[in-house]
């Protein structure tokens, strides 16, 4: 048995592996691979063998249900990549290789294809646009904007990202910056302003690369927007602020004047206008509430919750001066402030107001719409303010020299209306226009302005132009006026070209020539022959009221002057009238003795009397006698003064009487009567 057993070990072995090593037989009945591990990047295109697979006959490969869906083939037993490979979709693909004969599995093997990352996508933040309140207060160094909110995502889950921060609007990036450059969280640097900043823009960039230039690299970008918001940090404001720089008001006090015992109705007119507050906040813009907290005697002054209108509730007995602490409050009840209007009641006798200037000039741009206010045409910057004045009020200007004319100056009770004007309408006392008003032209408004209290009114004149360039100046070409009905006619189209003003300048001067030739003429006619008679004296000659002089002239002309070394001669005046005529004419000559009595200063001495024989030529009687001239008057001087110039020499004294023109140093010198051209008696 023990004989048997080596002599068939040989022959089985022969058997199984013919002409081959021993365990060669095993080997070639299973499947085999030349390799089982692969690396590729993705986005690849691979179309050789990954692996080359070795199959014994009477067997077959396929791919396991196990394997990457759809991701190998085999083909004459090689192993080929049936898709893309996607880093971000699959980092390994898994491919299982069995060996059957027939249905029987006889081996099975794994290849496994690793997918290795490549940098080809881009960063992608949350947004395209993002905007972001913050408040004006906020603390510097504060998190605005926290990291979680602006980080973008990278599908490379590999990469690196770095944000850049960058402005757009201009010297924006002063205020904010990013914590780090791989932290996107957006930090306060240094205190806002709602005043001047209240909208910064930024772009916030990303990018997988360090440094720009390098490849690949992409980038992503998206916009931020803050909007600033205000913060409850002043307290009301009262207008107009004497000063303010944006941050603190240096508020308006207010003045104003009342009559005594008397109520006014309306609000009161203040200086340097109605009581008005507003939220030192102006974003915020918080609804004021005035209220009086002091000063208030008796209740005599009531305020208007809402609009801030100071009334009467009783009128005041005698002048006093009230002195009223207004506050004004948010009506968040957050904040408030106080202001003082002084009111002083003054008495009145009930004249009239009156208007400083006889002429308002106002200008209005061509298209404006109604409840527009009309400029000063003098500063167009301006409102056209159009004040009427009491003059009650104006005495207390000079007995209080020290206080200012703007708080004196100031009566409650006036108000103001447009009479005759329907396009424009007064506001207090500025001007407002009620319709549009689309063409230039001129309007004339008549200003009425009444005292409530005493009813009494005055008018002015606003001269309104309506347009671009505004009215010329008083008194120039183009000053003239259209009318009310605004037809044109301004200064477009009264000016004049060079030529046309030397056109105008030639026809004047040949009308001042041919003027003056026809005086001379004139003269020629109506005086040469007397002039010539009397240059020969062949004839006397006298005028009556044919040409005259001045007064000072008249007196040089018809008085001589004494002769060197003549003493005056003494005169004894004849009895006068006791009522003067009216004040003595200055003599521009040195005055002689003079004659008594200031009532007649002007006397006449007849023909051949003695020089002491003087008659007065001023007389309340009709003196019929000739060879002087007399003045007379009516008997009742008070009244009308009726005046009658007597100049009627007698018969046969043409030649020998006295001429008129008596003089209070010499007498009456008898002269040529030509020696006195043109000295004839008027009044």
């Amino acid at each position: 048995m023990g004989a048997g057993a080596p002599l068939w070990a040989p022959v089985l072995l022969l058997l199984a592996l013919p002409g081959q090593p021993p365990g060669a037989a095993a080997q070639s009945q299973a499947c085999s691979v030349d390799r089982t591990f692969v690396s590729i990047e993705e986005n690849s295109s691979i179309t050789k063998a990954l692996v080359n697979i070795s199959v014994p006959d009477g067997q077959h490969v396929t791919l396991g249900p196990t394997s990457t869906a759809s991701a190998f083939r085999i083909l004459e037993n090689q192993l080929f990549l049936n898709v893309t490979p996607d880093y971000e979709e699959n980092t390994m693909l898994e491919a299982h290789l069995e060996c059957r004969r027939g249905s029987t599995v006889v081996t099975q093997l794994v290849v496994l294809v690793s997918v290795l990352d490549v940098n080809d996508n881009a960063p992608e933040f949350p947004f395209t646009m993002k905007e972001q309140n913050v408040l004006e207060d906020t603390k510097v160094n504060s998190i605005v904007i926290p990291e979680d909110e602006l980080k973008a995502t990278d599908n490379d889950t590999e990469d690196v990202l770095f944000y850049t921060l960058q402005e757009v609007t201009p010297n924006a990036k002063s205020f904010f910056s990013l914590v780090s450059v791989n932290r996107p969280a957006l930090r306060l640097d240094q205190p806002l302003d709602f005043y001047k900043w209240q909208t910064m823009t930024f772009q916030l960039l990303v990018r997988d690369t360090q440094g720009e230039l390098e490849v690949p690299s992409h980038t992503a970008t998206a916009t931020l927007v803050l909007h600033v918001l205000p913060a409850d940090l002043r307290p009301p404001w009262f207008l107009p602020c004497a000063y303010s720089d944006g941050y603190v008001c240096i508020q308006a006090q207010y003045h104003g004047a009342v009559p005594t015992e008397h109520t006014l109705l309306s609000p009161l007119i203040l200086h340097p206008g109605p009581i008005y507050a507003v939220d030192g906040d102006r974003g915020i813009d918080v609804g004021i509430i005035y209220s009086i907290v002091g000063g208030n005697t008796d209740n005599t002054f009531v305020i208007d919750k809402d609009s801030g209108n100071l009334t009467m509730a009783k009128s005041i007995p005698s002048p006093t001066t009230f002195i009223l602490l207004i506050r004004g409050q948010q009506t968040d009840m957050a904040r408030y402030s106080v202001t003082q209007a002084t009111v002083e009641a003054r008495s009145t006798t009930g004249r009239p107001p009156y208007f400083p200037q006889s002429l308002y000039r106002g200008i209005v741009a061509p298209g404006s719409g109604a409840g527009v206010a009309v400029r000063d045409a003098a500063s167009p910057s301006q409102p056209l303010r159009i004040q009427a004045q009491d003059p009650d009020f104006l005495v207390h200007i000079l007995l209080c020299p020290s206080r200012n004319p703007e708080t004196w100056g100031l009566n409650s009770a006036i108000t103001y209306q447009i009479t005759n004007c329907s396009e424009f309408r007064m506001d207090g006392e500025a001007v407002l226009t009620t319709t549009a008003l689309e063409h230039e032209g001129v309007f004339y408004a008549e200003v009425e302005a009444t005292n409530t209290v005493t009813n009494n009114a005055a008018t002015v004149v606003a001269e309104i132009w309506v347009s671009e360039q505004g009215p010329p100046a008083i008194g120039t070409p183009g000053g003239g006026s259209t009318g009310q009905d605004g037809e044109p006619g301004g200064p477009e189209e009264l000016r004049f070209s060079v030529v046309d003003m030397a056109v105008l300048g030639g026809v004047l001067g040949a009308l001042l020539l041919l003027a003056l030739i026809v005086l001379a003429v004139l003269l020629y006619k109506h005086y040469w022959h007397p002039l010539y008679g009397c240059s020969g004296k062949a004839a006397p000659c006298s005028f009556d009221n044919q040409a005259f002089l001045g007064d000072h002239e008249a007196t040089k002309a018809s008085i001589p002057r004494p002769e060197p070394g003549s003493t005056p001669v003494e005169t004894r005046p004849a009895p006068l009238d006791p009522e003067p005529l009216g004040p003595t004419p200055p003599d521009p000559e040195p005055l002689a003795p003079q004659l008594p009595g200031p009532e007649f200063p002007m006397a006449a001495r007849a023909a051949g009397d003695s020089p002491s024989a003087v008659r007065s030529i001023l007389t309340k009687e009709r003196r019929p006698e000739g060879g002087y001239k007399a003045v007379w008057f009516g008997e009742d001087i008070g009244a009308e003064a009726d005046v009658v110039v007597l100049n009627t020499p007698g018969a046969g004294e043409v030649g020998d009487g006295d001429s008129e023109g008596s003089s209070e140093e010499d007498g009456v010198l008898d002269r040529d009567p030509c020696d006195a051209l043109g000295d004839s008696t008027y009044i």
